[in-house]
């Protein structure tokens, strides 16, 4: 066997190796696709960032109507609460009215007028959830619903309803004004 001479040796080695310009031109094509790639990349996820930013605007809109409703519901409830506890004590200005036209009314007269609108006026009360709180004698104090103005010395067991120097109210179980109460002192 002969030994290759230089030039067939060089292009031996040019036949296998790739060319400068062929490294070039391969580099340049696999730039060329990751560019590629990560501009498609880039423009999916903008078009997501932009699809997530038009949802949050959506429902940061919806928030604000539900808000905005709900506001008025309970501008509306309160309107129409009080329109239906007005509505309900109008009969019981009526009847006062009514009383003090009559000129030469007695005193009996006078007596079962107010003992009627007294009625009218706890029926239109209790159909507005305001229930009187007048504790029994021998009740005991409950500071939610009493307010002790004095103690007195009794028979009763202490911390007890003695009387009540007047009565207190209470609108859907929250007082409104305790029940003013004497109460028994310990022994």
């Amino acid at each position: 066997m002969t030994e290759p001479t230089p030039q067939q040796q060089s292009e031996a080695t040019a036949s296998i190796a790739p060319s400068a310009q062929d490294l070039a031109a391969a580099m340049a094509m696999h730039e060329a696709d990751t560019l590629a790639k990560v501009q498609a990349e880039l423009a999916n996820l903008q078009a997501k960032s932009a699809e997530l930013a038009d949802q949050y605007l959506r429902a940061k809109a919806d928030v604000e109507n539900a808000r905005r409703r709900a506001e008025d519901e309970i501008s509306k409830a309160r309107k129409f609460a009080l329109e239906s506890f007005a509505e309900s004590l109008l009969p019981v200005a009526d009847s006062l009215e009514a009383g003090l036209v009559v000129k030469d009314a007695t005193a009996e007269q006078i007596r079962e007028g107010a003992q009627a609108t007294l009625r009218q006026l706890i029926a239109a009360l209790e159909r507005n959830k305001v229930v009187a709180i007048a504790p029994a004698p021998g009740t005991r104090f409950d500071p939610r619903l009493h307010q002790a103005i004095s103690v007195v010395p009794s028979e009763l067991e202490a911390n007890t309803v003695v009387g009540v120097l007047q009565k207190g109210y209470s609108i859907a179980e929250r007082t409104l004004r305790p029940a003013l109460v004497t109460v028994s002192a310990p022994k």
